[in-house]
């Protein structure tokens, strides 16, 4: 008698409801635990034979992952927008739905591993985001400017001296306004020099970090955001999965690739490719 048992999983912030199946697909248990590390462990320690378990990926997924690898025989954490879907929704069913995938093989599990660098994972996001927030307080600024027909072009705008641009405008509110983005750019600059430092020097403890440095046209941030996502390049089948993956690869883009011209249906003599974050238009 085969003793596996289906765990599904519907994870909220607060809550996470629990489907046990059997072997033959009966519901054995259907619970609401707390989300909360001891909660879980408890459940799972209740239940007898062999345990494979299964939620959607999302916010908790590595944090639940790492706890329940030591304690169950399989974790697949699975892409919610790849399940399905059905008319009918709730907690029970949307947790019952995943055992019962599990347990038919009919789920693809998103990469999750041990050795992930979790450090360096973290270092990158939060220097990542501090890139984003300061471009987008760059382009507010200029906004500003264009608003008032002011030529704000480069990066002439965000130069230390703020008050040749500051005098600029002249009325109180926008002058206000200008001062806070000011005060946000400078403050996010400074965050971001310091998280690129912490980033880059997590970055240099890797193994890997020797070898990726060496390959031409990859810089330091670059490397330690291939070493934090990726993690191994062994969980991709190819070369050809894994280079766009890390940004590096080649696409082309194009539209519209005919017209007619002399009542002959003729191809058009360029294109758009993408390597990395470049674009490059390339005559055929």
């Amino acid at each position: 008698m085969n003793n596996t048992k289906y765990v599904g999983l519907d994870v909220h912030s607060a809550t996470i409801s629990c489907a046990v199946l059997d072997f033959d697909g009966k519901l054995l248990i259907h619970s609401t635990i707390k989300t909360d590390a001891n909660s879980i462990r408890y459940f799972f320690n209740g239940i007898s034979g062999s345990v494979r378990a299964v939620f959607e990926e999302g916010t908790q997924a590595q944090w639940l992952f790492d706890l329940l690898s030591p304690i169950v025989s399989d974790v697949c954490v699975c892409n919610r927008f790849l399940i399905p879907s059905t008319g009918n929704k709730s907690d029970l069913h949307d947790c019952l739905k995943l055992a019962s995938l599990l347990r038919s093989g009919s789920l693809k599990s998103v990469f999750h591993h041990h050795s992930s660098p979790q450090t360096l994972k973290e270092l990158v996001h939060s220097y990542n985001c501090l890139v984003s927030d300061t471009t987008r307080v760059m382009n507010r600024i200029k906004a500003l400017f264009r608003s008032r027909a002011i030529p704000a072009s480069g990066r002439a705008p965000f130069s230390s001296d703020h008050d040749p641009w500051q005098a600029k405008l002249q009325e109180a509110g926008a002058s206000s306004r200008l001062a806070s983005l000011y005060r946000q750019l400078d403050s996010l600059l400074l965050l971001r020099s310091e998280a690129r430092k912490a980033m880059l020097a997590e970055a240099r403890r890797h193994p890997s970090y020797k070898f990726l440095i060496s390959i031409p046209a990859l810089g330091p941030v670059r490397v330690a955001e291939i070493l934090a996502i990726c993690s191994t390049p062994h969980r991709f089948r190819t070369k050809r999965q894994f280079w766009p993956y890390c940004g590096l690869g080649v696409v082309t883009s194009s539209s519209a690739d005919f017209h007619i011209r002399g009542g002959v249906l003729k191809k058009k003599s360029g294109s758009l490719i993408f390597a990395g974050d470049t674009t490059i238009y390339r005559r055929a």
